[in-house]
């Protein structure tokens, strides 16, 4: 079966040229979820030999958990935000997910065992599964069909600022290891006593900014729509793109919910057209993560130790990835509207299969160094402009309106599933297949990825939601 073509007229009607000011704002302060999913999801990375050396981690069971542990809140938070989402709205569900940051980075900073530290990890972990699909489905749903690839790909561009800021700040606070030392000398030092604590506790700061900034926007007026609530829609449609873009809006929003009033998601998917589109989010949310990138953030010091570097110079590595990251996730702003969805997740799959089947034959070859920096980097910043953000915007898009927030949730859920996979697999991988095979696996699954787009997903940009969601029908 090949990728459908979307019906529809790629004009939206009076949407404007661009989005306004007032929606870049909103989507703004929405992406600050996006910013801190990156901090708490790599801080982990900087602050990793330091913890293990307090608390005495030295089996790969026990660091695998440590590291993998958030990932149990990831996806009790991914589940639990899509029934939030549809009944309490958008908005109220991203404060939920930005107050929790917020307690969760101070009680992290605050532990005195590793039992509460996973404990605190957890709850953090149901903060960043919120953020993750509450921040590009908002973003979605406000923007105007022109602009909303763009916008969407804000919140990736905040995620790499957070994954940057992450880095920065671990370099930052992390005083010089000498090369020499050992667990015990880590452990007793300041870094392994308060450093690691700061790293996690940095976390508050845009963490309390996103709380106050969440009491500045606007419900989503899809959501808003669907509860009756006409005259806040189009309140909200007016401010963001003038009377003449609300009326054709709303009368695409009227449209979609007279075509399939009040369905649940159980309803939905019962249908296969529809199924179909469910288990299309499902690949695309797991491919993201098998494709075996987030290894590098979250095990960046067994990867650059095995390329021969010590943990002195693997901090500067991990900032250097993270300039990376966001310079081309600023490639994909610039290309996501004029490329298409489709065409840029094509090119990241078939572009991480080569760089890994190089990238393993180096590590079997036992090269050591500049030539494997290289390839790390040049692997993150095909990702970082591609799959990273690409994958977002096609799942804030594809989904039914009136089941979109559960059907986020689920792709989500997926995802950090898929996640938790990776992170605990990838060091009993390592321990037992070595890096180079490790990596040869992660480009199989590339390939499979390459094939399963290539033959499913559509084109969705410049439709408009309600003409995506018709296209399907």
């Amino acid at each position: 079966m090949h990728a459908i073509d979307i019906g529809g007229a790629t004009d939206a009607g009076p949407a404007p040229e661009g989005a306004s000011g007032a929606v870049w704002l909103a989507a703004a302060v929405s992406a600050l979820g996006g910013l801190l999913f990156g901090y708490d999801w790599v801080v982990i990375g900087g602050a990793k030999p330091f913890y293990e050396a307090a608390f005495g981690l030295v089996s790969p069971t026990d660091q695998a958990w440590a590291v993998s542990c958030a990932l149990i809140g990831c996806l009790t938070g991914a589940m639990a935000s899509g029934k939030l989402a549809d009944r309490a709205g958008r908005k109220r569900a991203l404060l939920v997910a930005a107050l929790i940051f917020a307690v969760s980075s101070v009680g992290t900073a605050l532990v005195d065992g590793i039992g509460a530290f996973v404990a605190w990890r957890i709850a953090g972990g149901v903060a960043i599964g919120m953020a993750s699909g509450l921040s590009p489905l908002y973003i979605a749903e406000i923007a105007p069909p022109s602009s909303r690839g763009k916008l969407v790909c804000l919140n990736q561009v905040a995620i790499v600022l957070g994954l940057l800021g992450a880095q920065i700040v671990n370099l930052m606070i992390a005083q010089p290891v000498p090369t020499a030392a050992t667990a015990a000398d880590i452990a007793a030092s300041w870094n392994g006593l308060y450093g690691w604590r700061w790293m996690f506790a940095a976390a508050g700061v845009p963490a309390v900014a996103f709380f106050l900034g969440g009491f500045l926007i606007p419900e989503s007026p899809r959501w808003l729509a669907q509860q009756g609530r006409w005259d806040e829609a189009r309140a909200v449609l007016l401010r963001f793109g003038g009377a003449a873009y609300a009326d054709y809006a709303m009368d695409e929003v009227r449209q979609a919910l007279a075509a399939a009033p009040g369905r649940s998601l159980g309803s939905i998917v019962a249908e296969p057209r529809f199924r179909r589109v469910l288990v299309i989010g499902v690949v695309l949310a797991v491919l993201q993560q098998w494709c075996g990138i987030n290894v590098i953030f979250n095990y960046a010091q067994e990867i650059f130790a095995s390329a021969g570097y010590a943990v002195s110079d693997t901090l500067f590595n991990i900032v250097i990835t993270g300039v990376v990251n966001c310079v081309f996730t600023a490639v994909a702003l610039l290309t996501v509207e004029r490329w298409g969805r489709r065409r840029l997740l094509l090119i990241g799959c078939i572009g991480l299969t080569g760089i890994y089947l190089v990238l393993g034959a180096c590590y079997l070859a036992g090269l050591q160094g500049l030539p494997l920096l290289v390839l790390v980097v040049a692997a993150i910043g095909c990702y970082a402009m591609t799959l990273a953000p690409v994958t977002w915007v096609a799942l804030s898009e594809i989904f039914p309106g009136e089941a979109r927030g559960a059907s986020m949730a689920i792709a989500t859920t997926a995802l950090w599933f898929a996640c938790f996979v990776l992170t605990f697999t990838f060091p009993l991988l390592n321990a037992a297949a070595g890096t180079g095979l490790t990596f040869w696996l992660y480009g199989l699954v590339c390939a499979a990825g390459f094939i399963f787009i290539f033959r499913n997903l559509p084109e969705t940009k410049g439709k408009t939601l309600e003409q995506i969601e018709e296209g399907w029908r």
